[in-house]
């Protein structure tokens, strides 16, 4: 008879062995979807860092699960939030996952809302319009 560490299967009940992952964890299938979404608005400040670097340098941008909102709040769910630097504290623009997935219907429209939303938060935060920001505000992508 075989001792067993404890917790540590061997086989599975059928004799085949433990299965494991059918895709190695570097493949794009096995991302959860808030890693996908990450790689969304971290590709999303890359592409306005080429253009705002120096303005955006003390600026960091966040990813939030949910906005917290007082219970009595009324109105449409936040999908972003820059919050102000104070002190040695940076600027924060925060996105908030699950309100832009709701509202999103796919993951090409989910990338148009981040792009469109970063570029308002900066161009709120730069004092400029978000056309002068983004040329390609607002306009469905190619």
């Amino acid at each position: 008879m075989r001792s067993r560490v404890a917790g540590v299967r061997r086989r599975d009940r059928h004799g085949r062995g433990v299965r494991g992952p059918l895709t190695p964890p570097q493949a794009p299938v096995s991302r959860t979807r808030a890693e996908r979404f990450d790689d969304l608005v971290d590709d999303e400040v890359r592409r306005l860092g080429g253009r705002w670097g120096r303005e955006l340098a003390r600026v960091r941008f966040t990813v939030e699960e949910v906005p917290s909102v007082e219970p009595w709040f009324d109105g449409p769910v936040p999908l972003g939030r820059t919050i102000p630097g104070e002190g040695k504290r940076p600027v924060r623009i925060t996105v908030y996952r699950r309100p832009v997935e709701a509202r999103a219907k796919g993951e090409a429209e989910q990338a148009r809302l981040i792009r469109d939303l970063l570029v308002e938060e900066v161009a709120d935060l730069l004092g400029l319009s978000p056309e002068s920001v983004d040329p390609s505000y607002d306009s469905p992508d190619d």
